[in-house]
């Protein structure tokens, strides 16, 4: 037999359990306490230390007016209504998520189950990703839990990638969305430094006491910042600012470790005591303008080596036929010698013979163009047969636009198919250029 409705017309009846002989071994002990009456005791000091006297040994954790965690009165009879009728009455997720939390206190495993199973099945929203990530759980189900919050989780990544295009609505995201989000490979963005200017505009915003707001930056944010990819104006920028908000030494130190990591890769690779999110640390997100490596040199002429990965992933999206397809792939923005110039990855199309090929330029940028600026340069790629940098094109030149058209000297279909070139997928290139002269205006 299962529960009736309750003479006061709401939730089930459990009258018929009091009589019926199946019952007659069992001892039903329920103790119901007003939220407000039971928050009135707390303040007023009758449960000292957050005990109830009245609690039994063995009981801890099974009292429903516990000071640890109150739970909801519709979701207790919902639970009740599982125990003896297997069924629950409601697909709402946050009430589901409430009986959850109810049969979690109480350890009835077969509803916290029940209720994970149905959370699955159910379309996810932003609202019901938000709150699977900040619920609370013991270890009884942790498997099946985190199987929800991977799910809650994935959701929001994929939903929320494009940074540039919901940046403003993430203003109004909790801590536990945020980071979800922000710790994605996958989040499309313009450059890594618009990661940390907003990492520290949301906390402003957010905790406005400085203390608190220090704490969330230092332990949850700045963590998912990926410090090796920001620009060199930038992470200078972080180094030098004498801002309260955030900790120094722990960032000075975090920049410290990267700058190491990078300068010397092979002994990084080697070190076992790496986490999980240091190596986090130096996975390349979608950006639209692409890091780069650099040696930079002020004599005998001002001069800059710079190493360039390309992902064939990457290039194959310049010859898409896709409306959000990237036409081409904009390094960061060098600083050298009074020029700014950066290296532009494009496909080429040869508007005679129709013929598309891989193209690579360097331009300096208008703002800082000179009068009279003459470059040598020499642009170089890696192949797997030789191991080593062959250089693909060389010459001395003016302008504001250098660089070449064919790069390597076939059609688009051979290059993007070439693993003599894309070793284990990527496309190693090095540009190599000297400032010979220069003239202001």
């Amino acid at each position: 037999m299962g529960p009736e409705s309750s003479h006061g017309g709401w939730g089930p009846s459990y009258e018929f359990a009091f009589d019926a002989e199946s019952f007659s071994d069992r001892v039903l002990r329920l103790e119901i306490v007003a939220a407000a009456a039971a928050s009135e005791d707390v303040a007023g000091g009758s449960l000292p230390d957050g005990e109830d006297p009245r609690m039994e040994e063995g009981d801890e954790g099974r009292s429903l007016n516990s000071s640890s965690a109150m739970v909801d009165e519709h979701a207790f009879m919902e639970l009740l209504g599982f125990i003896y009728s297997g069924k629950l009455t409601s697909t709402e997720p946050t009430l589901l998520l409430d009986i959850l939390m109810a049969a979690d206190k109480f350890e009835v495993v077969s509803c916290m189950r029940h209720c994970c199973h149905l959370l699955t099945s159910l379309p996810l929203t932003t609202k019901s990703a938000l709150l699977y990530l900040d619920h609370p759980c013991s270890t009884l189900m942790a498997a099946e839990v985190q199987r929800l919050i991977v799910a809650a989780k994935e959701f929001l990544c994929h939903k929320y990638k494009d940074f540039t295009k919901f940046q403003h609505e993430l203003m109004n995201f909790p801590l536990v969305g945020i980071e979800a989000i922000f710790s994605s490979t996958n989040l499309q963005v313009l450059i890594e430094d618009e990661i940390y200017t907003f990492m520290l505009k949301w906390a402003r915003a957010r905790y406005p006491e400085l203390d608190e707001r220090r704490t969330i930056l230092s332990s949850r944010l700045l963590p998912l910042v990926r410090f090796s990819h920001m620009s060199f104006a930038v992470l200078r920028e972080v180094l030098t600012c004498t801002d309260d908000d955030i900790d120094h030494d722990q960032v000075n130190k975090c920049i410290a470790e990267i700058l190491l990591h990078k300068a010397y890769p092979a002994h990084a690779h080697g070190d076992l005591s790496v986490d999980t999110a240091t190596c986090r640390q130096f996975e390349e997100r979608t950006y639209m303008y692409k890091p780069l490596r650099l040696v930079a040199f002020d004599g005998p002429h001002p001069q800059v080596i710079t190493y360039w990965d390309l992902k064939r992933e990457e290039c194959s999206q310049f010859f898409s036929s896709e409306r959000n397809h990237r036409p081409e792939i904009i390094s960061h923005l060098l600083h050298h010698a009074g020029l700014d110039l950066f290296l532009v990855a494009q496909c080429y199309r040869n508007h005679v013979s129709e013929l598309c090929t891989f193209g690579l330029s360097l331009y300096i940028r208008q703002s800082s163009r000179r009068a009279r600026v003459t470059l040598e340069y020499e642009f170089a790629a890696k192949t797997k047969a030789l191991r080593k940098f062959v250089s693909r094109f060389q010459v001395k030149a003016r302008g504001s636009k250098l660089g070449c058209g064919d790069f390597f000297g076939t059609p688009w279909s051979t290059f993007i198919a070439n693993d003599n070139l894309f070793i284990d997928g990527v496309l190693h290139l090095r540009a190599d250029w000297t400032v010979l002269e220069q003239s202001e205006l």
